[in-house]
């Protein structure tokens, strides 16, 4: 399946998923402690390959050797969703099968996505859109048996009032008014609590809470 994309239904990735990952996150030595090193599914939204990698315009290697890390993970973009999304993720589709990567180009299935943002929309998330987080947690509910989730957190600190950034990486904030993360939140704390999904908060130590998705 290298070199290949698809348009990506539930049923498509129902047996293959275990631990997927937001954004092409790094996976450096410095944070697999806290963040682990597999990967099955990664997200890499558009913006993403505009902003790091511009567009893959000028030059691929550093995009492909970015990419290493995740071996045989599928890599998941939304590029019919909007029209922006296209060309970026059709070149990320061209850069990985002309050099023979390892990774599988995945094409989200734009009814898909349009029927998220309706679902979440109408039980109040009233944003200029979701977040890639909330769009993959609600596939995974959808995927699987077991669904665990980290980093889910829309606050400058965290439960003891300690400063925290906001990825754990970096702190590059989402841009003012574009995403609804703390109503987000509610609605996951919610799925929490009635058992839908387990949300860590806290540090992990204990091997039986390690992401099943």
């Amino acid at each position: 399946m290298t070199g290949s994309f698809y348009t990506l239904s539930p049923l498509t990735i129902q047996l293959i998923l275990s631990s997927l990952r937001c954004n092409l996150p790094p996976l450096s030595s410095e944070y697999t402690k806290d963040v682990g090193s597999k990967s099955h599914l990664v997200t890499a939204n558009p913006s993403i390959i505009r902003q790091r990698f511009q567009n893959l315009l000028w030059s691929r290697k550093t995009f492909v050797d970015n990419m290493k890390i995740y071996n045989h993970s599928y890599i998941y973009m939304p590029a019919f969703s909007m029209k922006t999304g296209t060309e970026p993720s059709l070149r990320v589709y061209y850069t990985l099968s002309d050099v023979g990567a390892n990774q599988t180009v995945l094409f989200a299935n734009p009814n898909f996505l349009r029927s998220i943002g309706k679902f979440w929309k109408s039980r109040g998330i009233h944003a200029k859109r979701l977040s890639t987080g909330l769009f993959l947690v609600s596939a995974a509910l959808g995927l699987c048996e077991e669904v665990a989730i980290y980093g889910f957190w829309p606050f400058s600190v965290n439960m003891h009032e300690q400063p925290i950034s906001h990825h754990y990486y970096d702190n590059v904030l989402p841009f003012s008014g574009f995403h609804a993360m703390p109503e987000e939140f509610l609605q996951l704390w919610y799925l929490h609590k009635i058992g839908a999904l387990r949300m860590q908060l806290d540090p992990c130590e204990d091997t039986s809470l390690q992401p099943t998705s």
